[in-house]
């Protein structure tokens, strides 16, 4: 089983803001959903008969659509073979150890899947730009970070980093619609707009992020995202399109 497309990954030179937002209509969007998220059952069916695991973590700007895309990503899959995690703030205890230990009880069992909105790149993300961590560690968490997925990946496990990206007027106008809406202005808060003040500080941490640890194994995706439908399915066809090359058999 193909997939139909090659997902965007990251090269050198690369800009965030020079990325090209393509568009889906509805009609385009419903079939094709529907095809890759039966792709994605069955690539996750073949998965769980394997010792192998499937790691797939977002990262992005604040209101990049990352929720939405996960949510049609796993909608139809089995549930029992899937955890999704959602990163919040350390939490005390936390705080004690050395920043990648509350990811490993997280990392999926052989033949499972483990989903991260937001994940450990927040040490060179979020921390380093707000100060959170100083110069030295959050420099040394790129060596850190390649060497722990590496050593994932040489285990079986297929890591999926997607990049959802929008452009800044595009932030802009989600955020309105949130505060207008009664029913989204919970997702709207002042770090959001404290983010958005330093929009090109954090382009520039992610761009350096993208450089330092795209590896072979555990490559960077980046996709436009303006355009929700748009971004839903190349998100599910990156995953697709990574298990195919992974060598998962269907």
């Amino acid at each position: 089983m193909e997939t139909e497309i090659q997902p965007l990954k990251w090269s050198k030179g690369l800009r965030l803001d020079g990325l090209e937002h393509p568009s889906l209509c509805e009609g385009e969007y419903k079939p094709a959903l529907k095809q890759a998220q039966l792709q994605l059952l069955t690539y996750q069916h073949a998965l769980s008969d394997s010792k192998r695991s499937l790691v797939v973590l977002f990262e992005g700007p604040d209101a990049a659509g990352k929720g939405g895309a996960i949510r049609r990503m796993v909608e139809r899959l089995d549930p029992r073979l899937l955890r999704v995690h959602s990163v919040v703030k350390p939490t005390e205890e936390e705080y004690c150890h050395h920043y990648m230990w509350r990811f490993w009880s997280k990392l999926p069992r052989y033949g499972q899947t483990a989903v991260f909105d937001r994940s450990w790149y927040g040490r060179v993300l979020v921390e380093r730009v707000e100060g959170f961590a100083a110069d030295r560690e959050w420099k040394r968490a790129y060596e850190e970070i390649t060497h722990f997925e590496k050593s994932l990946s040489d285990d079986g496990t297929v890591f999926v980093k997607i990049y959802l990206h929008i452009s800044k007027d595009e932030q802009l106008s989600r955020f309105k619609r949130r505060e207008a809406d009664p029913y989204k202005h919970w997702k709207i808060t002042d770090e959001d707009w404290r983010n958005r003040r330093r929009w090109d500080e954090h382009n520039t941490a992610a761009e350096a992020m993208f450089e330092k640890t795209s590896t072979p194994s555990s490559p960077w995706t980046i996709l436009p995202a303006n355009y929700k439908w748009h971004a839903r399915i190349e998100v599910i066809r990156a995953v697709n399109h990574a298990l195919l090359n992974a060598g998962i058999k269907v």
